[in-house]
């Protein structure tokens, strides 16, 4: 079994280990990469404080930059025996390259080790998230452009209620994807401060440089007090976890339109056959399970913010071995919700609309609140007006005036695509993923 970084005389008891590791060695493949960054950003500190020479730091770079080759590949393996990502990475360099891989270690902790590698990883991965989310509003506000004048009901209470489209339908997700970009924006603001430097919590007695690393690294600006940096530890994931949790509702919600929209009892749109299942049974049977799939993971994914608060709440400041097990739930939701986009960005693409709905009679109430309208706008008082069409309602003699003219902003007429679209690029134009990206690239290439 390989030494543990920690380790000195007393080798830690079998069962405790096997305990105490839990499922780490499995969760820092995800951060394999991110480790090795952020050893390149710091060693390249050092040397300019003096810790390292000038061939030493050259040496360890074109290690490590190997070292990232094969994570970035997928082949970076954790070793039987050793400990974590962080311990696996010295214990490349110093078989490459004898004691000088023990000095990368210098001036930090496996505590800002760590923290550096989720906010890293994080960044890496919200920027992912946002092009999944672009992607999606696209298709979303084509197709509300596309079938702009293609009417469908609108309901309060699942009772038909008043006119809307399937322009509203379809861009109104796309809005909804908005906000919650916006969310996501406030959240990547909080991952991208740089957490090294501070240690164990404490800072060190070695003169840092982390204003340096905080460059190198590409972030916005660094977290200052030490302590602080520390208990951001599980703060940052919640926060990011409420984001995620954010566009999640949105696309659950989808999901469960498009079920209902797509069932005969609706048939307001159609699935292609290709992106449905059968019944073992039933041969009829074409059903939805990407959106019954993505409404169940995605309703996980809301359950994330609560998952991390109870894994953290009740820690005073300082770190704690409970911070670990964050991990298990944190990272792996972010390939999930990608999965999730990439699948509801294919099937908006290829809905069928049904053009003809309001072509059936049980929906000629849709336009009572237009009656009542018109009456208002020739003058009658609206109560009077509200009244009149009831009571004609009731007798059975109300006949529906289905050419509709709604102007305001945002409205059936007016769906203000345009400014939508504009929002949402604002938005991420704010994130400035180039400067990270650029930083990044020129500490690896």
């Amino acid at each position: 079994m390989a030494q543990k970084l920690w380790e000195k005389n007393v080798q830690v008891n079998t069962e405790v280990d096997k305990f105490t590791v839990g499922k780490d060695r499995e969760m820092d493949l995800y951060l394999a990469k991110y480790d090795v960054i952020g050893s390149m950003a710091h060693i390249t500190m050092l040397e300019s404080i003096g810790l390292l020479k000038k061939e030493e730091l050259q040496q360890l770079l074109a290690e490590l930059k190997k070292i990232y080759t094969i994570a970035e590949n997928g082949r970076f393996v954790i070793e039987e025996g050793v400990e974590d990502v962080h311990s696996q990475v010295e214990l490349m360099l110093t078989r490459r390259l004898g004691d000088i891989g023990k000095k990368i270690h210098s001036g930090r902790s496996r505590n800002d080790q760590v923290l550096l590698d989720l906010k890293l990883f994080t960044r890496a991965q919200i920027q992912e998230i946002v092009s999944g989310i672009s992607q999606l509003f696209d298709t979303l506000i084509t197709q509300s452009n596309r079938y702009k004048d293609v009417l469908l009901p609108g309901y309060t209470h699942l009772q038909v209620a008043m006119p809307s489209s399937f322009g509203l339908w379809f861009g109104a997700y796309a809005e909804s994807l908005v906000d919650d970009l916006q969310l996501l924006l406030a959240a990547y603001k909080i991952c991208n401060r740089n957490p090294l430097g501070s240690a164990a919590g404490y800072g060190s007695s070695f003169p840092l440089k982390r204003q340096y690393t905080t460059e190198l690294l590409g972030f916005e600006s660094m977290n200052y007090n030490v302590v602080y940096a520390q208990m951001g530890r599980g703060k940052m994931e919640r926060t990011v976890a409420f984001a995620l949790a954010g566009v999640a509702a949105t696309l659950s919600k989808l999901a469960f339109d498009a079920c209902m929209f797509n069932s005969q009892n609706f048939g307001f749109i159609k699935l292609p056959d290709q992106f449905t299942t059968g019944s073992s049974i039933m041969p009829h049977k074409k059903n939805p399970d990407v959106f019954e799939l993505t409404r169940a993971k995605c309703n996980k994914i809301q359950a994330l913010p609560t998952e991390i608060t109870l894994i953290s709440n009740n820690l005073p400041s300082g770190y704690f071995r409970d911070l670990q097990i964050i991990k298990e739930v944190f990272l792996p939701a972010f390939d999930e919700l990608k999965d999730c986009l990439y699948m509801v960005n294919l099937m908006m693409g290829q809905i069928k609309v049904n053009e003809h709905i309001l072509d059936d009679e049980k929906y000629s109430l849709l336009f009572s609140v237009e009656e009542v309208n018109r009456l208002v706008l020739s003058g009658v008082p609206f109560r009077d007006a509200y009244k009149q069409v009831g009571l004609n309602i009731e007798a059975g003699q109300f006949i529906p005036d289905k050419n509709l003219h709604h102007t305001h902003e945002g409205s059936i007429g007016n769906l203000c695509n345009d400014c939508i679209s504009a929002l949402k690029q604002q938005i991420v134009d704010s994130f400035s993923f180039n400067k990270t990206n650029e930083a990044i690239n020129k500490l690896v290439s």
